[in-house]
């Protein structure tokens, strides 16, 4: 009856964007200034050399002159940087200026950091904070609590890490500096993930996007949209990722970001890998290749482990052998404990399959020793999976349940949705082989409805259509991609031309004519990305609905068969009808961005009616509308309630509570239609701080931005709030919806 699972879950790795995760530089802010247009930093450090040559004296101005200098060519040209910085060091020692010493301190710093792979380098930087401090110089001290986090980020101590960013994030939010803010938000969010905490990292991922939006840093901003694709993608919610992957390499391509255009050409091709689409996720990551020379080790460390894994899934075990290897090398030569810990789990995965157990077993516990020690909890999940299918290859079921049971913590907990699948497979069988009956038929149901969610047909036709969007704008795009190019070459002509009234006359006339061009084609791609987002929304909560369905079906099904074997006759009909109208309805509701009001409230009936049929004792459930409604002319988006009331059944009421109660209220007032969904359970804070509901509602999470997205696509209010009723002295959770809502016209 259960089949014995062929593989566990490779580490297919997504590519963190440059400034941040694994290719954190310390010159973060720097990289984003300069990678837009390198001849604009070509002209950058031939105006400080001119200032330079024109000032000899050596004072405190020089000074400048010479870090600034030495922070320009701390990459392309190394021996230089530091002959500037030893003739910083030597002027300010004898002048005696703290200033200019903490910061040659400071770009020793980030010297070192580039020369050792984050080895070395971190000592400066304490040195030049203590001098900051003593003059009183808050941006520089910033400044150097930044690097600190990404030195510490390279290093795996993601604690350390946020630490030291929170204390820059503090500065620099009391000084004002918003382009510095967007920068450590970023920072902040790649952390978080990095440690699964995906909820964390979007939402300082989304501060930074609406900073970079309003300072029109696209480049920053094509790097955040692609952290947030990242986030997705490693819970399973591809369709959602994809989006966020097109825009961000939009972005990237019009902005000629190279290094942009690589992290998001390789973390799509790992997206075609988890949904198995091998041939796929190849040309992606050969198409990033091809941007790549032989100095970029970090990112084809990266690239050797994907196409490893990509290749062992095409039963090349050679060759995927060889690219394992090569990976886990030059992680270890760049000083990335994360990566080499991947590329470790994924050789173990290699020896697993060839059968030999006792190397496989090497394998895994060392990539786990480096987890534990570094805090990598989706390679730590990874690694007890992989311990779990050793032990049961050599039947050591007892062994095999525990790092089974350890994985399946892990994954619930960060929302490791490709790896619930394979834990829960994995446990049906153990659970078949050690006796447990029961327990392997629960673990094999949870595997269908995870795998249906992970493949269901739907998912796969979003993912089609995302694709289909994609190179429709992608097209439209190149054009623009070609008009910016041009336009830069105008401004850059016309800054040389502009000696003489008649060519700058001409540089006007055909900035104005870009400008008008390209507001045009701004105006057009604005316009048309609102509506594929409406789109994309209405999709993502059929999507929602298609994922729900599986575990409510069977539930309901299991509740039917037991009144059927308790041989409860009349009860079982009523139940059979009205858990058929209530299917009935969330089918037709599916197709429909809007439905009446009257609909949606008799799905929830209908719903409410069939919990109370089997809940003992049954649930004190009201329903109440104002007068001044009329739910026949209101139309609303379809399943936004209900959710909020599954979600008070499954986890707000104690075992054992005898009063269990959930009111539902709607009013009308100011043109806002306001739901209130209120029970007396535990309250939200009790909730979030029991370990098995830590993992966040997905419907939360897509119902808040279906109602900020269709809230403008109706021109009316959209929100939601939930809080703690204890707060009021009473006992309970209180969700506020403000629902969009269109009128038919009563004529």
């Amino acid at each position: 009856m259960y089949s014995k699972p062929k593989r566990i879950r490779n580490t297919v790795m997504a590519w963190p964007f440059f400034g941040s995760g694994k290719y954190f530089r310390i010159s973060f802010i720097c990289f984003f200034l300069t990678t837009i247009a390198l001849p604009a930093q070509q002209n950058q450090i031939d105006s400080l050399k001119i200032e330079f040559e024109k000032h000899t004296i050596n004072d405190s101005i020089r000074v400048d002159l010479l870090n600034q200098l030495a922070y320009a060519y701390r990459r392309t040209n190394a021996a230089e940087a530091i002959a500037y910085l030893e003739e910083s060091e030597t002027i300010t020692r004898n002048i005696g200026y703290l200033k200019g010493k903490a910061k040659n301190l400071y770009l020793r710093g980030v010297m070192d950091a580039i020369r050792t792979d984050y080895r070395e380098g971190f000592l400066n930087y304490e040195k030049a904070v203590e001098i900051y401090g003593q003059i009183g110089w808050k941006k520089g001290i910033a400044e150097c609590y930044k690097d600190m986090g990404v030195f510490m980020s390279r290093n795996s101590n993601q604690g350390e890490a946020l630490r030291n960013y929170r204390k820059s994030l503090e500065i620099l939010n009391e000084l004002g500096e918003e382009n510095e803010v967007a920068v450590l938000l970023f920072n902040i969010g790649w952390t978080h993930a990095q440690n699964g905490n995906y909820e964390d990292a979007r939402a300082n991922y989304f501060k930074a996007v609406r900073i970079n939006e309003k300072l029109n840093e696209n480049t920053r901003l094509s790097s955040c949209l692609g952290s947030i694709a990242v986030t997705y993608s490693n819970q399973g919610n591809y369709p959602v990722a994809l989006e966020y992957y097109s825009k961000s390499l939009i972005l990237a391509k019009i902005n000629e970001s190279k290094r942009e255009i690589i992290s998001t050409l390789g973390n799509m091709g790992s997206l075609y890998y988890n949904l198995k689409n091998y041939n796929k996720a190849i040309d992606y990551y050969n198409q990033a290749l091809e941007y790549l020379d032989d100095t970029e080790k970090s990112f084809k460390a990266h690239f050797y482990n994907n196409l490893g894994l990509t290749y062992k899934e095409k039963k090349d075990n050679k060759l995927a052998f060889d690219y394992l290897t090569k990976g886990r090398n030059l992680f270890n030569e760049t000083n990335n404990r994360a990566g080499e810990a991947y590329a470790i789990n994924n050789i173990g995965g290699i020896y697993l399959e060839a059968k030999d157990f006792n190397k496989a077993l090497e394998y895994f516990l060392e990539a786990k020793k480096v987890c534990l020690e570094i805090k990598n909890n989706r390679g730590l999940c990874y690694s007890y999976l992989g311990l779990a299918k050793v032990f049961e290859q050599k039947k050591d079921y007892e062994k095999a349940l525990y790092n089974a049971l350890m994985s399946k913590e892990l994954s619930a907990k960060h929302q490791f949705l490709q790896y619930e699948v394979d834990v829960e497979e994995l446990l049906s069988v153990l659970f078949q082989k050690t006796g447990n009956y029961k327990k392997a038929l629960q673990s094999h149901q949870q595997f269908k409805v995870l795998n249906d969610s992970l493949f269901n047909k739907e998912n796969i036709e979003k993912i089609a259509q995302l694709e289909s969007e994609y190179k429709y704008k992608q097209a439209i795009d190149s054009a623009s991609i070609r008009e910016l190019k041009l336009n830069k070459t105008i401004l850059s002509t016309s800054q040389d031309l502009a000696k003489t009234k008649q060519n700058y006359l001409w540089a006007v006339i055909g900035i104005l004519g870009t400008s008008i061009l390209s507001g045009t084609f701004v105006f057009h791609q604005k316009f048309k990305s609102v509506k594929i987002r409406n789109q994309n929304i209405v999709t993502e909560q059929k999507l929602l609905r298609s994922q729900m369905t599986p575990h409510f079906i069977f539930n309901s099904l299991s509740v039917l068969q037991g009144m059927i074997l308790n041989k409860e006759e009349k009860k079982s009909i009523t139940y059979l009808s009205k858990f058929s109208k209530l299917l009935r309805i969330v089918l037709e509701n599916s197709r429909d961005k809007v439905v009446p009001l009257i609909q949606e409230l008799d799905a929830i009936d209908n719903y409410m009616i069939l919990q109370n049929l089997d809940a003992e004792p049954p649930y004190d459930y009201s329903l109440v509308v104002d007068e001044n409604i009329d739910i026949n002319l209101f139309l609303v988006p379809p399943m936004l309630i209900q959710p909020f009331i599954e979600n008070a059944i499954e986890h707000a009421f104690t075992e054992g509570q005898e009063h269990r109660e959930i009111a539902i209220h709607l009013t009308f007032e100011h043109k806002k239609l306001r739901c209130t969904i209120t029970d007396n359970g535990i309250g939200i804070d009790a909730i979030s701080n029991k370990t098995d509901t830590k993992k966040k509602s997905l419907a939360t999470t897509i119902t808040k931005e279906r109602l900020e997205m269709l809230a403008k696509d109706f021109n009316t209010t959209g929100g939601i709030t939930v809080a703690d009723r204890t707060k009021d002295n009473e006992w309970g959770t209180r969700v506020a919806l403000v629902i969009p809502y269109k009128l038919i016209s009563n004529t």
